[in-house]
């Protein structure tokens, strides 16, 4: 079993930026498949970046060039820089984490952005 811890959510004015973290137990994390989701009210869940080992990374076309994953193996963590934030990113964000064919999430962190 793997626990995710995510944190960091908040308000935000448009164009502003936060990060978010997540922390994940476990000795095999630099194997993790390590993502970020968020789901908008009355919208489904959408994949919004992901990291895998080699620091191999992938997003989602509305954040190329905005947001950044990254990660440190040493402390079990991945975060997700957000800048230039706007209202449409507004979401409860979940990190998400694989290994092989087992998947676990967080509780969630709320993102809001308004002016």
């Amino acid at each position: 079993q793997v626990q995710v811890v995510e944190s960091g959510g908040g308000l935000v004015q448009p164009g502003g930026s936060l990060r978010l973290s997540c922390v994940a137990s476990g000795s095999l994390f630099r194997l993790y498949v390590n993502s970020w989701y968020r789901q908008a009210p009355g919208k489904q869940r959408e994949l919004v970046a992901n990291i895998r080992d080699g620091d191999f990374t992938n997003y989602a076309d509305s954040v190329k060039g905005r947001f950044t994953i990254s990660r440190d193996t040493a402390k079990n963590t991945v975060y997700l820089q957000m800048n230039n934030l706007k209202p449409e990113d507004t979401a409860v964000y979940y990190c998400n984490v694989r290994l092989g064919s087992q998947m676990y999430w967080g509780q969630g962190t709320q993102v809001t952005v308004s002016s």
